[in-house]
């Protein structure tokens, strides 16, 4: 591996650990700090579609997706989800709010959905599960 190959394996570990984290917190924020319950009447609230639905998807992707992502298990189809996740958030809460995130708008979202396409369609490396996995195929 060339010292730019290696430069690029460290930058998307290090990406795709910062994203995963992110999600991780929120997706537990929304399980354990504030309760599912309260995520669904909130979501409601603000007009969510399926508010109930919409809050496990939400909680369950981002709390999942987010530990996936950390340790770089299944990392496209994850980052996927995340992005459907992240375009639901902007449809259907933030377009509304304008671009800043200081005022409610889509300017995180858009942030994460940006790291996700990058870290999701990168070449995982050593330092992941898929990295192994793959590395472990190609050697049988």
């Amino acid at each position: 591996m060339t010292p730019l190959q290696q430069g690029q394996s460290v930058a998307t570990t290090i990406a795709r650990v910062i994203i995963g984290i992110i999600f991780f917190a929120h997706g537990w924020q929304k399980f354990f700090t504030n309760g599912i319950d309260n995520v669904a009447t909130g979501f409601e609230a603000m007009g969510v579609p399926a508010p109930t639905f919409s809050a496990w998807f939400a909680g369950l992707v981002e709390l999942v997706g987010g530990a996936a992502l950390i340790v770089g298990l299944a990392v496209p189809l994850f980052a996927l989800l995340l992005i459907i996740d992240m375009i639901g958030a902007i449809v259907t809460v933030h377009l509304d709010q304008g671009f800043w995130a200081s005022d409610g708008g889509y300017e995180l979202c858009l942030a994460l959905i940006a790291g996700l396409i990058a870290v999701g369609f990168a070449s995982q490396g050593r330092l992941s599960v898929d990295g192994n996995v793959l590395a472990a195929r190609q050697k049988s």
